[in-house]
């Protein structure tokens, strides 16, 4: 990856880390963007609890000196930072990339504001081009995901997901879920999409984020951009 890309990333990450107030309780997501979020974040030296949406998030966090906690014991999140995979039109996203959407998305949902953070060429016309994970429970994930092709369908997108595979095994999410890849192309309708995965039986999550964001810090060869919904 080039040095240009990881710079975006870089301003994108220090950016939204300036947002942080000491007393806050933050999200902190999950990816290369994110990791820069939280190494900047942690170099502010503020008093805060952070949330982590996966455990590679967790140990980066505590290497670093973040005090965390746990969704469920912390009900409140006053600002999630995280990246995405994609960012469209409305800040609508496509995440999962990094195979955290579920843990993602429910700290997404219980945060009373939301920052997406990325390089510029996560910025898309349409969502679709980079495919879109789907989290099935791993009981009778086969018969799962004759049922997703059947969902798919029905939203005009004639594609079989396929299961992610790392060095010959499944990828696990830390919930023990499976992900299958639907590479969508373009999705012309994502809440009628989102609205058709999550109807289907072993399905967990899907990675349409929609309606959640509240901002996004874009990096760029310019410097950082700031977008609203």
């Amino acid at each position: 990856m080039s040095s240009d890309v990881e710079d975006q990333k870089r301003v994108a990450g220090e950016a939204a880390a300036a947002l942080v107030e000491s007393g806050m309780t933050v999200g902190l997501g999950t990816g290369s963007t994110a990791a820069w979020f939280v190494k900047a974040l942690a170099a502010r030296k503020l008093d805060i609890l952070g949330v982590p949406t996966s455990q590679t998030t967790a140990e980066l966090a505590q290497s670093l000196g973040i005090r965390l906690g746990e969704l469920g014991p912390v009900k409140d999140i006053d600002l999630t930072i995280d990246g995405a995979d994609e960012i469209g039109p409305g800040l609508s996203l496509i995440k999962g990339g990094g195979a955290a959407l579920l843990r993602e998305k429910l700290v997404w949902e219980a945060s009373k504001r939301c920052v997406v953070i990325a390089d510029a060429a996560k910025r898309v016309a349409v969502l679709g081009k980079f495919p879109l994970p789907i989290e099935v429970v791993a009981f009778g994930h086969e018969t799962t995901a004759l049922r997703l092709c059947d969902a798919l369908a029905l939203c005009d997108l004639g594609v079989a997901p396929r299961l992610r595979m790392r060095d010959g095994a499944p990828v696990k999410t830390d919930g023990g879920n499976l992900i299958y890849d639907a590479a969508c192309g373009r999705i012309e309708e994502p809440a009628a999409l989102a609205d058709a995965l999550k109807s289907v039986t072993g399905v967990v999550d899907h990675g349409l984020f929609l309606d959640l964001a509240d901002q996004a810090l874009v990096g760029a060869p310019e410097g950082v951009i700031v977008l609203e919904p």
